[in-house]
């Protein structure tokens, strides 16, 4: 009975610690439905007017303007995005939380910020007076939701093309890896 009780301790004690370092890994799938829970669960907070305000006019317009031209969007500092209705996006590399969007002529127009930097994160667009616009949940490089802070689809991003909840592709954006 005791060298039961012995090995059973001994193998408690050699195994236990081999069995905690397995990582579980699996993708997360979403749908419209539950991409919308997640998102409506504990938005993000306004961002701060000071940080607002350094960012209200994009200081590298029109360079950033040539780069789009030349089809080069990953930069040294910063990637950007650009939209078929004119407008773009920059998020610099020294604050990946935070991307600002810009009219075609360099005038801030929207405000983003992330929870994390890691798919899938959420993602909270405001105004720059600071009223909520849209929410995003980035389920990967690839794909997105967009919706409404009520609830309802705007778009679903998946590449380059953006659908509405009638699969109608509504927009389209360039960007590299």
């Amino acid at each position: 009975m005791l060298k039961k009780f012995i090995l059973i301790i001994f193998l408690f004690i050699f195994l236990l610690p081999a069995q905690s370092q397995t990582i579980l890994t699996g993708e997360v799938t979403y749908n419209v439905d539950s991409a919308r829970q997640e998102l409506l669960q504990n938005p993000i907070k306004k961002l701060g007017s000071k940080l607002v305000s350094q960012n209200l006019y994009d200081k590298q317009h029109r360079e950033n303007l040539k780069y789009f031209l030349q089809g080069n969007v990953e930069l040294k500092d910063r990637t950007l995005a650009f939209f078929s209705d004119g407008s773009y996006a920059v998020m610099y590399h020294n604050d990946k939380y935070h991307v600002w969007y810009y009219s075609n002529d360099g005038i801030l127009t929207n405000t983003e910020e992330k929870n994390q930097l890691e798919y899938p994160y959420k993602s909270y667009k405001y105004s720059i007076d600071g009223k909520l616009i849209n929410m995003g949940l980035r389920v990967s490089e690839q794909e997105t939701f967009i919706y409404t802070p009520s609830g309802k689809l705007i778009a679903h991003w998946l590449g380059e093309n953006a659908y509405d909840s009638n699969g109608n592709i509504i927009m389209k954006r360039k960007y590299a890896k």
